[in-house]
C-alpha cells in the first residue's frame, strides 16, 4: 500500500528503471559478475555484490578492482566480458517482472510520456527490450553510460525529463533499489519503490514517496 494516494493526473511522464523493475536481472547480474570475477581468480560471491547494487557497471568494476587489487587484466577486459555474459544471460532466461506489460499498456492508453532511465549500458537496454518485445512503449531510452555520474547522481533522470520538455515535478520515477531511489528523489521527482526480491531488506528505501509490493499493485492502485 501507499502512504499517499498517486495520482496519475499530477504527472506528465512515468520513468522506469530498468533492471529489477522491468525484468528480474539483478540475480542475473551476480551471476555474471561471480563468472567473470572467478575467472581471474576472485573468491568475490553474490553476497559481496550487495554492496554496490544500483551503480553503473563501470563504478562497480572501479569498486572491485581496488578492493581486490587485480593484476592481470584491466577494468576494461573486466567489463567487456561481464557486458557479454549478461547479454547471453538475458537472451537464454530475460521474461518481464509480472505486471510490467499490462502496466505499460495502461500508460501507453492514458497518453502518458514513457522513458527508461538506467544504469546499464546501450547494448543492455537493446538487448533487454528486444528480449521483453517492449521497444514500442517507450518513448525515449537513455543509459548513464551517457552521463558524467551514474546513479545515485539525478542526471539519468534529468535528461529523460529534458528530452521530453517536461517539469520534473511531473515525472513519477519507478525504481527498487536506494541509488536509484536516491537519483530520482535529487532530480525533484516523485519516487515509487517496488523493491526487488533478491537484495537484503533495505530500511532506507522508506525514502521514497510510494510503496508496492510489486507492479501489479502498482497497477490496480493507479487505475
Amino acid at each position: 500500500m501507499a502512504e499517499i494516494e498517486l495520482k496519475l493526473n499530477d504527472f506528465q511522464a512515468v520513468i522506469f528503471d530498468m533492471d529489477g523493475v522491468l525484468i528480474d536481472s539483478e540475480p542475473l547480474w551476480k551471476i555474471a559478475m561471480e563468472n567473470v570475477f572467478h575467472s581471474i581468480g576472485s573468491n568475490l560471491t553474490k553476497q559481496d555484490f550487495q554492496k554496490t547494487v544500483g551503480l553503473r557497471l563501470d563504478e562497480v568494476i572501479h569498486f572491485w578492482f581496488h578492493h581486490e587489487g587485480w593484476k592481470n587484466c584491466t577494468p576494461q577486459e573486466i567489463e567487456a566480458a561481464i557486458v557479454s555474459k549478461m547479454c547471453e544471460l538475458i537472451k537464454e532466461t530475460g521474461c518481464p517482472l509480472p505486471g510490467v506489460l499490462d502496466t505499460l499498456k495502461f500508460l501507453k492508453n492514458q497518453g502518458l510520456k514513457i522513458g527508461l532511465a538506467t544504469s546499464s549500458y546501450r547494448i543492455l537496454i537493446e538487448t533487454v527490450l528486444t528480449q521483453l518485445n517492449m521497444h514500442s512503449y517507450f518513448d525515449f531510452t537513455h543509459s548513464a553510460e551517457n552521463e558524467a555520474f551514474g546513479k545515485p547522481h539525478p542526471a539519468v533522470y534529468l535528461s529523460v525529463a529534458n528530452h521530453f520538455k517536461v517539469d520534473p515535478a511531473k515525472c513519477l520515477v519507478i525504481e527498487d533499489s536506494l541509488n536509484g531511489i536516491i537519483s530520482g528523489k535529487a532530480a525533484k521527482m516523485k519516487v515509487v519503490c517496488i523493491p526487488e526480491k533478491t537484495h537484503h531488506p533495505e530500511p532506507k528505501l522508506i525514502l521514497a514517496d510510494y510503496h508496492f509490493e510489486d507492479m501489479e499493485h502498482f497497477l490496480n492502485a493507479v487505475k
